[in-house]
């Protein structure tokens, strides 16, 4: 069989980097998330996402909900992601038709913002490679890593549990485009802030307008090149263990710009503790 080639990529907006990496990191060292771990993040966290077969012609009902759509995935120890979808999905009927035999797929998904910003869309990701079906949705499906879905899906019949082997994944998000091989993407981590930043973000939006705001004294050469001498608004825009970035805005124009953390943080405790000082330091 052939294996699936390089996709159209994605397009989200592009970011602007501000900040330097902290004296005592070794020259070098990462200061950002590795596009792997991006497209481990996305595949981990509740983006939307959709699974296709090139050349596949779903039929009539296929936007219906559900269809073609997992409710819930969940990346496994190889590196495989397992998909649960109903059996009534055509991507569920054919790759069952197919016996074992693979199945060549994508699986897209899109990167939204959480908070009310101009160009929500933070990035796209596409994954492709080979699905095959797997014995058994309901119990078995807790076993192969999926989460458990309180509204039940789980828990009845009419699912299909599917594995995608990855073939390879591509990015194109406010870091830039780039293409992850498999094992990389086997190899990455979820960032340990992705299933916090919703929350994250829109507290900061909701509770710390002034705070924000305040960020633009740190940034006398980006809010300058906005067409007016107001302050523009400054919204929290995305949130990673090495830091913060925020989407400036006045009238139609928008810049973006980024705050590094003076070291990566790992869970909430320390992000309160480095989001404390970057606003004394706006403050000061």
């Amino acid at each position: 069989m052939t294996r699936p080639g390089t996709h159209d990529p994605g397009t989200g907006p592009r970011g602007r980097g501000v900040g330097q990496p902290h004296p005592q990191e070794p020259e070098g060292a990462a200061r950002r998330p590795s596009a792997a771990e991006r497209v481990r993040t996305l595949v981990e966290s509740s983006a939307s996402a959709s699974l296709g077969i090139p050349g596949h012609e779903p039929g009539e009902g296929a936007g219906t909900p559900g269809q073609g759509t997992p409710a819930s995935r969940a990346v496994v120890p190889s590196g495989d992601i397992h998909l649960l979808l109903p059996a009534s999905s055509p991507v569920a009927r054919a790759t069952v038709r197919a016996a074992g035999e693979e199945v060549p797929a994508v699986l897209e998904l899109t990167d939204v913002a959480p908070v009310a910003v101009p160009h929500r869309i933070r990035g796209r990701a596409r994954v492709s490679g080979w699905l095959t079906a797997l014995p058994g949705a309901g119990a078995e499906a807790a076993g192969a890593g999926l989460p458990a879905d309180p509204a039940g899906p789980l828990a009845g019949p009419g699912w299909a549990l599917l594995r995608l082997e990855v073939g390879e994944a591509y990015t194109d998000d406010l870091w830039g485009a780039e293409h992850v091989e498999p094992d990389e993407f086997a190899e990455a981590a979820a960032d340990p802030l992705a299933r916090h930043e919703t929350e994250l973000l829109q507290h900061l939006a909701a509770a710390h307008e002034e705070q924000l705001q305040s960020l633009c004294s740190l940034l006398p050469e980006i809010c300058g090149m906005l067409p007016s001498a107001r302050p523009p608004r400054v919204a929290p825009l995305s949130l990673d263990r090495f830091g913060l970035r925020v989407r400036l805005c006045h009238g139609g124009s928008c810049i973006d710009a980024r705050f590094e953390f003076p070291e990566p943080v790992q869970d909430v405790t320390r992000l309160r503790r480095a989001m404390r000082h970057l606003f004394e330091a706006a403050a000061g």
